[in-house]
């Protein structure tokens, strides 16, 4: 099984992250979107919208983090992660677009500003975070996971951007249940942390 990914990229923390809790043994193949190694002839065959991360399963290949995060848990027969249930998928499938809108339009695209030097409205995206974190924070101050009792692949997906909110200029500090909440995933047994932009790389 082999991972492409990007260590700044929180699409691929989201699948690096998964794996990694589940504990299956992979391959992390990075991918240099700095060069443009994710538009070339060769990695448009494996993902034709040149996006990381992709998942190659011995000849499967799956794109899209939120799509990964579904493959491994079914494939892993996780149902504590992916329920089988109606109401307990339909309960991690708002989460899953949770995380492919409202955290993608706000923490994901102010970090994007500083880290990768998008064009977005600074000030737009920001507020679009500080919405959606009202919103967590509301939800985590009554139980601890978002989807469930107990930790599902809607935590894992909510969880990277928002850990790294700050370096798109998105204050935590007024939002104690989610920075609770961040600190249970990080105490997870087979956490791998998302790695901090550089120094001097964000602006």
């Amino acid at each position: 099984m082999k991972l492409y990914h990007h260590p700044l990229s929180g699409h691929s923390h989201r699948a690096r992250l998964f794996v990694s809790l589940l504990g299956l043994p992979h391959e992390l193949v990075e991918v240099d979107l700095m060069a443009g190694a994710h538009k070339t002839p060769e990695y448009l065959k494996l993902n034709p919208f040149g996006q990381v991360p992709l998942l190659d399963d011995e000849g499967v290949a799956v794109a899209d983090s939120n799509a990964i995060l579904v493959y491994l848990a079914k494939k892993a027969g996780r149902t504590d992660w992916l329920p089988e249930d109606p109401a307990g998928a339909a309960a991690v499938q708002r989460w899953l677009s949770v995380a492919a809108g409202d955290v993608a339009y706000g923490p994901a695209a102010a970090r994007l500003i500083t880290v990768f030097g998008a064009k977005y409205d600074a000030n737009e995206v920001i507020a679009r975070a500080h919405v959606l974190l009202k919103r967590l924070e509301a939800r985590l101050s009554t139980q601890d996971w978002l989807a469930s009792e107990h930790p599902t692949i809607a935590d894992v997906a909510i969880y990277s951007y928002i850990a790294r909110a700050p370096e798109g200029n998105v204050d935590l500090s007024g939002y104690p249940a989610v920075n609770a909440f961040l600190r249970r995933i990080e105490d997870l047994p087979g956490f791998v942390p998302f790695a901090r932009t550089p120094v001097g790389l964000a602006a």
